[in-house]
């Protein structure tokens, strides 16, 4: 193997905190701005997000403020806030070691182009070759376009790659679709319908999956 791409949220890092952390300012405005309580400006916000879910648009938070008005943007909560974004404890030893095993680095997100201002908060942007947003080519995972996006900036065929990710609909079946071997991260002990080539429960297996072949 050459390379090792990553998605983002859920498997180096989680934004939760983040998002628990502005949700209740968004449903303060919103039942201000719309004259209803706070639980059904809840309701409602929540409603058009999990009814686009896995959808183009499900994946950019400030669609969601634009779509009810809202005078928010995520890259200044991001800015504001980024402390509440949490680096996994195993990410930056794995792209440590990884790095100085001379493996090629790169992300693959659904999100938007503020994914990166997100990785350059924390402190992770400089571990990656290429990070490839949905920005960056009209599509999302798990559309083989965005995946063999990021394989041509690093110069690298498909079976030479591992996909790692969270999301078995959009990173494992988006990997295997095209030839990479994919590795589902399962932190939450969720079941995988053998879909995986591989499952890991930390980002320390990877030293196993990839078998210090380099």
């Amino acid at each position: 193997m050459e390379a090792v791409l990553f998605d983002i949220d859920g498997t180096i890092l989680t934004e939760k905190p983040l998002v628990m952390l502005f949700l209740p300012q968004v449903y303060d405005r919103l039942s201000k701005k719309m004259g209803i309580s706070k639980d059904e400006a809840r309701e409602r916000f929540l409603a058009e997000v999990l009814g686009r879910r896995d959808t183009y648009d499900w994946h950019d938070w400030n669609f969601f403020f634009r779509l009810f008005d809202l005078d928010l943007k995520y890259e200044e909560l991001l800015e504001r806030y980024f402390h509440k974004l949490v680096i996994y404890p195993d990410t930056v030893p794995t792209l440590e070691w990884l790095r100085e095993a001379g493996y090629k680095l790169g992300v693959v997100t659904s999100g938007p182009s503020y994914q990166r201002l997100k990785l350059k908060l924390v402190g992770l942007l400089e571990y990656f070759d290429v990070v490839v947003t949905r920005d960056d080519v009209g599509t999302i995972k798990p559309e083989p376009e965005i995946f063999l996006h990021a394989l041509e900036k690093l110069g690298v065929e498909p079976k030479e790659a591992v996909m790692v990710g969270d999301s078995l609909s959009q990173d494992v079946y988006g990997a295997k679709n095209i030839g990479m071997t994919a590795v589902w991260i399962n932190r939450n002990g969720d079941r995988g319908y053998n879909m995986p080539d591989y499952e890991i429960r930390t980002l320390y297996e990877l030293r196993k999956v990839l078998g210090g072949e380099k």
